[in-house]
């Protein structure tokens, strides 16, 4: 995972007009893959989630900076260039980039860059082969197109949050959120993807295009077999806790020292795993022949298996259960699987440094999960101060010494 091979995405430019979570993650994606992706901030502010904190990113000796983790974790790999988009030279400055660029990532309100001529059809007068992806709350059209949306509000709003966490009638139950910005992240999945498409439609046809797309759209792709089951049986699905509508047993169970998983999804699994924990009758027991049959006896199967596995360790479940292909893990915390010996032999955490001069020498993050073998996720640059990049940048986009001092007098970048 280092620049010494040729990228997939080497040669395209990206300009990246995003901020938050779903518009970074998707450029960061395609950063990853080689793209040189210039992210654009405002002049002394920078994206919203560089003050989104605690926690906080450490300097050399330990102590706290101003700087945010948050902003870390969807900024790698970028570039960061200051310009003051609400200044005509600014403008001018991003009309210019744009038409040099490859594809332009944008996050803002529906209509919200048209005021300053960086709006798809503006842009795409000078450059027609510009790939142009949107990313709102609701879409360009339908009555809640104006509105802005939020990762939060749209898993409540798309049913997420009423089949996430323990039903109403248990303690602790009630709706909850997942515990990331999960419709988010997977906008900026999509969004790649989409982005990817088009830049392959542009190979045969020498055209870009607009991409829009909505975090509502998503929110509700994402339900995936959920929204199907409603879909087709007009039943809207329940909070179940840890449990699957549709597979038993397949939930976490107690141990003799806290908890696992077991997620046993066929026939063979079930009776591998009764034949190692001792009780092979509960296979050929007529009530949990097939998964059908289990999960309409869970409320039997269950409590026969929770008396059982509270016996034992769960090291010693998985342990026992490792070599048997019965899918079984530990619940760890995030300490616990960065810990993890797989997780450690993937090369899951990566180090990069950082020469910005503001005392952090170095960011650590999660590795890229695309294994390409001929052209690997590249590791650039680490992400960036703000506007650590500007003049560099700038310079390749013609501006010269002159021109970059008086856009810096004048507050432009």
């Amino acid at each position: 995972m280092t620049a010494t091979k040729p990228a997939a995405l080497d040669g395209i430019k990206v300009l990246d007009l995003s901020r938050v979570l779903a518009g970074p993650w998707c450029t960061q994606i395609l950063a990853d893959l080689g793209a040189d992706v210039i992210k654009i901030e405002r002049p002394g502010v920078g994206d919203d989630t560089r003050t989104w904190g605690p926690p906080f990113i450490k300097d050399a000796d330990g102590n706290d900076t101003d700087q945010a983790s948050y902003f870390t974790a969807c900024n790698r790999n970028k570039r960061s260039v200051t310009v003051d988009m609400a200044t005509p030279d600014g403008q001018a400055l991003l009309k210019q980039m744009a038409a040099q660029a490859d594809i332009v990532v944008e996050n803002f309100k529906t209509g919200g860059l048209k005021q300053y001529g960086l709006d798809h059809e503006s842009l795409r007068a000078a450059n027609p082969r510009l790939v142009y992806c949107s990313v709102t709350g609701f879409g360009h059209d339908g009555p809640y197109a104006e509105r802005a949306g939020y990762d939060l509000m749209i898993q409540a709003m798309t049913g997420m949050m009423s089949i996430t966490g323990r039903p109403d009638d248990v303690p602790g139950g009630g709706p909850l959120r997942v515990g990331v910005a999960l419709t988010d992240l997977f906008t900026g999945v999509y969004a790649s993807t989409a982005i990817l498409a088009a830049l392959q439609v542009r190979d045969r046809t020498g055209e870009g295009q607009h991409i829009d797309m909505a975090l509502l759209d998503v929110g509700m792709a994402i339900l995936a077999n959920q929204a199907s089951a409603f879909l087709n049986t007009g039943k809207p699905p329940q909070r179940q806790g840890n449990t699957h509508p549709s597979l038993a047993p397949y939930q976490d169970f107690p141990t003799l020292d806290g908890s696992m998983l077991l997620a046993i999804g066929n026939n063979g699994q079930f009776a591998r795993f009764c034949e190692a924990a001792g009780h092979a009758e509960w296979a050929a027991d007529a009530r949990f022949a097939s998964n059908t049959l289990r999960v309409k006896h869970r409320g039997v199967l269950i409590p026969m298996m929770e008396e059982l596995t509270r016996t034992r360790s769960t090291a010693d479940w998985v342990a026992l259960l490792e070599d048997k292909a019965v899918p079984c893990g530990p619940i760890n915390d995030i300490a616990q699987a960065f810990d993890d010996a797989q997780v450690k032999s993937r090369g899951l955490a990566v180090t990069l440094p950082r020469d910005a001069g503001d005392g952090i020498a170095s960011i650590t993050g999660v590795a890229s999960p695309l294994r390409l073998t001929a052209t690997p996720p590249v590791l650039r640059h680490a992400p960036p101060a703000l506007g650590q990049h500007t003049r560099e940048v700038l310079a390749e986009f013609g501006i010269d010494a002159a021109r970059f001092d008086a856009l810096r007098a004048a507050g432009v970048v």
